[in-house]
C-alpha cells in the first residue's frame, strides 16, 4: 500500500536526487527562492511544454507572445496594481513578526480563512479599521489580540532604470503576464489574420513582494506563470469561461493527477477581484499538514476591463510626462463616450460592428503545478522485503524518458548500449548509466521516475535484443534492438 506523502518527503527527494536545491545554499539560503537542479529543470520544463502545446501548439484559436518582464509604468496604474495590488499586514507587539491578516487564526476556533482571498483587492488604509484582530494569534510567539493596526503592504518589487538620477525612473518587476497579452493586443490583431474569438498565451517569470512564503515552492517571491488570455464577444463570455474550466482541469487529469486530488472553488462575490465578473479556482490537494486545498490556477472572466483601462492609460501619457513621471499624482483618462471606437477595440467585418472583446483568462502557476505533479507522482513500496520509492510521472513530463544500461562493463556490451544511447538521445533525454549492480541503476531511475529502462546483456550478443523495464509494473519484454526507438517513441506518445 502507498505511503501517505508528506511535503518532507518530497522535499527530501528533490533534494536527493537533484530536482530543487535552496538557491544560496552555500551562503545559508535565501528564503523563498529555490534553484532547479538537473532533473527538476528538465521536470519544470517538461510541463511548462505541456501546457504550450495543450494551449497553443493543438488549438487553432490561440498564439503565443514572450513579453518582456519589465514594462511602462502607466502599464501597472491603467492595470490598478500600482494603486490596488496590495495585502493587509499586521505585526505582533510582542516579537515583531509581520503576518497577512487574512492569515490570522482566531484563538477559540483554531479555524482559517481561505488564504487567496486577498491576493488582488484594494487595501486602503482605511478598509483596515474594518478587521478585529482582538482574538488572533500570532504564528510566531502565540500571542493573543496584540497586532498594530492593520496596514496595506505593497506587493509589486520597484526598481531603478537610468544610467543617473536626472534620468531615472521607477520601474516594476511584473507581478503577472497578464498585462504584456494586453498592451500587445493591437501588435497581434495588426500581424496576424487572428480573429476573435481567439487567444493570446505566454509562460514567464513574475514576482511578488508576498508577506509570508509557504511551503517549498508553493508560495515564492519569484515564480513562473503560463496565462492565456481568450478575446471574446461579449455575450459569449460565460460560454468561453465554462469552455476553459473543463478544458484546463482535463489537462491535469490527462497529465495523471488523480481525479479525487483535484476540484473547482467558485470564489464568493466579496472575494472577487476588482476585475473580475466571475473566478474559480482549480484546486488541489497538497500535502501540507493533513492536507490542504490549495489553488493551482485560476480562470477568470475579466471582462473588458483591461483592455478598457489601458485605452484610458493610453490617453493619460501627456500627464504622466507633466506629473515628473510621477504614478502617484495622476488620474487616469475619464472614459470618453467612444472608448468602443479606441485602439485596443476590435471590428467584426461579419456584423459590422465594433466592441472591446471580453477575456477569459486561464492563469497557472508553473512552478505549483510542478510541485502538485510531484507530489501525485510520490510513491513508496514494498518489493522482495526492502523500500522501492518512484516517481510515476506521465511519460510527457518524466524528465528522462530512457535509461540505457550495459550489463556489465565487457565482451562489447558497453559499445552497443553506447550506440543505442547516442540513437535515442538525438531525440529525446536519455540516461547512460555503466556504474553498479543493475538492480540498484533499476533503483535510480525509479526514483528520478525514468518510464523505460534498456539493459544490454549476454542475450544481446546471440540474437540482438535487449531488455527494456517498465517503471510502474516492472515488467520486462524483449525488443529486437532495431525496434527500441519505435517501441518506445508508441509507449512515450512522442
Amino acid at each position: 500500500m502507498a505511503k501517505l506523502t508528506k511535503l518532507d518527503d518530497i522535499v527530501s527527494l528533490c533534494k536527493r536526487r537533484g530536482f530543487i536545491f535552496q538557491s544560496s545554499e552555500i551562503y545559508g539560503g535565501l528564503a523563498s527562492c529555490y534553484d532547479y537542479g538537473p532533473l527538476g529543470v528538465e521536470l519544470k520544463n517538461n510541463v511548462k511544454r505541456a501546457w504550450w502545446k495543450n494551449v497553443v501548439q493543438m488549438r487553432d484559436d490561440v498564439v503565443g507572445l514572450d513579453a518582456s518582464i519589465f514594462m511602462h509604468p502607466l502599464i501597472w496604474k491603467a492595470s490598478g496594481h500600482a494603486d490596488k495590488f496590495a495585502d493587509l499586514v499586521s505585526e505582533c507587539k510582542k516579537c515583531n513578526t509581520r503576518t497577512r491578516v487574512d492569515h490570522l487564526q482566531d484563538s477559540e476556533t483554531g479555524t482559517k480563512k481561505a488564504e487567496e482571498h486577498a491576493e488582488h483587492v484594494s487595501m486602503a488604509t482605511e478598509e483596515s479599521k474594518q478587521y478585529n484582530l482582538a482574538n488572533k494569534v500570532c504564528p510566531n510567539c502565540g500571542a493573543v489580540g496584540q497586532f498594530t493596526a492593520p496596514m496595506p503592504f505593497k506587493l509589486m518589487f520597484e526598481t531603478q532604470m537610468g544610467a543617473n538620477a536626472e534620468d531615472s525612473m521607477t520601474m516594476y518587476l511584473r507581478p503577472e503576464t497578464a498585462q504584456g497579452i494586453f498592451a500587445n493586443f493591437r501588435n497581434v490583431l495588426d500581424t496576424t489574420r487572428v480573429k476573435v474569438p481567439f487567444g493570446i498565451a505566454q509562460v514567464g517569470k513574475s514576482f511578488r513582494n508576498e508577506v509570508t512564503t509557504k511551503a517549498f515552492i508553493f508560495r515564492t517571491r519569484e515564480f513562473e506563470q503560463a496565462e492565456l488570455e481568450f478575446f471574446c464577444e461579449p455575450g459569449t463570455d460565460e460560454q468561453w469561461y465554462e469552455h476553459w474550466k473543463e478544458q484546463r482541469c482535463n489537462w491535469y487529469l490527462n497529465l495523471g493527477l488523480k481525479k479525487e486530488n483535484l476540484r473547482f472553488r467558485d470564489h464568493d462575490p466579496d472575494e472577487l477581484a476588482h476585475y473580475a465578473k466571475a473566478c474559480v479556482d482549480v484546486e488541489y490537494r497538497f500535502p501540507f499538514g493533513s492536507g490542504d486545498w490549495q489553488e493551482l490556477e485560476g480562470i477568470a472572466n475579466r471582462t473588458d476591463y483591461d483592455l478598457r483601462q489601458h485605452q484610458r492609460g493610453m490617453r493619460t501619457l501627456n500627464r504622466w510626462y507633466e506629473s515628473g513621471r510621477d504614478l502617484t499624482k495622476i488620474k487616469l483618462a475619464d472614459e470618453a463616450e467612444d472608448y468602443q471606437s479606441g485602439p485596443l477595440s476590435y471590428f467584426d467585418e461579419e456584423k459590422k460592428a465594433r466592441y472591446i472583446p471580453y477575456v477569459i483568462e486561464p492563469s497557472a502557476g508553473m512552478d505549483r503545478s510542478t510541485l502538485a505533479f510531484l507530489v501525485d507522482a510520490y510513491d513508496e513500496e514494498e518489493v522482495r522485503g526492502e523500500t522501492r520509492n518512484l516517481l510515476r510521472f506521465h511519460p510527457a513530463l518524466a524528465p528522462i524518458k530512457a535509461a540505457i544500461f550495459p550489463l556489465v562493463k565487457k565482451e562489447g556490451m558497453p559499445e552497443i548500449a553506447r550506440s543505442i544511447y547516442d540513437d535515442l538521445k538525438r531525440r529525446f533525454n536519455c540516461f547512460y548509466d555503466e556504474k553498479g549492480a543493475v538492480g540498484r541503476r533499476y533503483r535510480r531511475q525509479d526514483e528520478a521516475g525514468t518510464p523505460f529502462c534498456i539493459t544490454v546483456d549476454g542475450q544481446t550478443l546471440q540474437d540482438q535484443t535487449v531488455t527494456i523495464r517498465e517503471r510502474d509494473s516492472m515488467e520486462q519484454v524483449r525488443i529486437a534492438t532495431a525496434q527500441v526507438r519505435s517501441y518506445l517513441y508508441d509507449k512515450l506518445d512522442l
